[in-house]
């Protein structure tokens, strides 16, 4: 078991210093707290003598795991796990912790419940740095992905407050609502995606094979087909030639289209375009507002100072347009303005945000009015979903309809015009 020395003000507001032992640096916190004092400062100590034995039974295991982790970055990473499965794995920590499990032995209960060789190898990683006295966030920092920012914060701010069961529940329900929300965007884009497949095949099908199999005994007589069935012919043995070339070429552009787009001049053209985009970018932006309140809301109320909130709810928007608008609000921020009047000036979030983060910073509640509003922009979105949903199909039958019907015109043309022909 680690020991920490710590530094603190006792109840007569004088410093002192000590060292106490406990499984973690959270109960550390709270056995000061409960004895009165105020922690400001606490490092790991030397272990205890006491737990010298099973320290040393434990060596073995934490070689194990040193090897397997090394082994893990010769072949080019550490295992990572999906953003649902982080969900669940952060729930049944704070579920234990809650219980009133410490930290350690908490992650030990879960390792033991965990399901996949990825999981399991994560776990173990953690658990052999905090045997070594480490923070849970730094032990999360130094792993790497699936932790992102975010998750650090939080888990910084869990250690610091003292609050950990508390704060990993509300990163726990942030998560999962950012696994609903992309399960709401790809379930909203699949159907019409299918619909558009399926049509371009049928098309694609037609003119390729069909369409020069029923127009060979017209081109046989010798008769001059009318411009749109010879625009249809040319472009079946246009592919039916170059093949190769077309498959070539989108491989190459797929290439270029990377290369292009990784530059951040043009990204944010792109990403502007996005946003301007009938049905999908007021979708985009509903997403994007419901998302920075919900984040924003949450850390807050971990305990995370504003700016680094800012930091990271930046990084989980996904339009450059917004990032830069956020660091924009940063900047603001950091000469002393409210928060208020930047996002308002930037023009990228709807007036009922602004109006909620100003009467929020003005009360004192901005964690609370945020995390309430989140639940109304929620809502926004699955209303914009459903309009997507039920616009893009309809939009997409009647493209295809448009150049179904200029396929059909090229094939009935030259038969009407031998019938008319024969008949004459």
């Amino acid at each position: 078991m680690p020991s920490f020395r710590y530094q603190a003000f006792d109840a007569s507001g004088s410093l002192i210093t000590g060292t106490i032992v406990a499984f973690d640096r959270p109960m550390a916190v709270r056995q000061l707290q409960d004895r009165g004092e105020t922690p400001i400062s606490l490092e790991v100590g030397a272990a205890d003598d006491s737990n010298e034995a099973a320290s040393t039974s434990s060596a073995a295991a934490r070689s194990s795991v040193r090897a397997q982790a090394g082994g893990l970055r010769a072949r080019g990473g550490r295992p990572t796990i999906s953003r649902a499965d982080l969900a669940t794995l952060i729930r049944e920590l704070a579920t234990a912790l809650e219980a009133g499990v410490p930290l350690l032995p908490s992650l030990r209960t879960v390792r033991r419940q965990a399901a996949g060789e990825k999981l399991g190898t994560i776990l173990d990683f953690l658990i052999e740095r905090i045997e070594a006295g480490q923070p849970l966030h730094v032990a999360a920092k130094e792993y790497g992905p699936p932790f992102d920012d975010m998750v650090v914060g939080m888990t910084k701010a869990a250690d610091a407050t003292g609050r950990m069961s508390e704060v990993l529940h509300q990163l726990s329900d942030l998560l999962e609502r950012q696994v609903e929300l992309r399960r709401e965007l790809v379930g909203a884009t699949v159907y019409p995606l299918v619909v558009a497949c399926l049509i371009a095949g049928s098309i694609i099908v037609l003119i390729t094979f069909v369409l020069p199999r029923i127009m060979a005994p017209i081109v046989a007589a010798g008769r001059t087909l009318p411009i749109p069935t010879q625009i249809l012919l040319g472009f079946a043995q246009f592919v039916g030639s170059w093949w190769w070339a077309i498959v070539a070429a989108s491989i190459a552009g797929v290439i270029l289209w990377r290369k292009w787009i990784a530059l951040y001049p043009n990204r944010m053209r792109f990403d502007g375009l996005l946003l301007r985009a009938p049905l999908f970018g007021k979708l985009l932006r509903d997403v994007a507002v419901a998302r920075f309140t919900r984040t924003l809301g949450t850390l807050v109320a971990a305990g995370i100072p504003i700016l680094t909130a800012l930091r990271i709810v930046r990084d989980t928007l996904g339009n450059t347009v917004l990032m830069n608008a956020i660091d924009e609000v940063q900047e603001k921020v950091t000469t002393g303005q409210s928060l208020a009047d930047p996002l308002e000036k930037c023009g990228h979030f709807p007036p009922l945000l602004i109006q909620i983060v100003n009467i929020g910073e003005r009360s004192g509640r901005l964690e609370t009015m945020l995390l309430h509003a989140a639940g109304a922009f929620d809502r926004q979105v699955n209303t914009s979903l459903k309009i997507f949903s039920k616009a893009l199909p309809p939009v997409l039958i009647v493209i295809m309809a448009v150049i179904a019907a200029f396929v059909l015109l090229a094939i009935l043309l030259p038969l009407l015009e031998m019938q008319s022909a024969v008949g004459g």
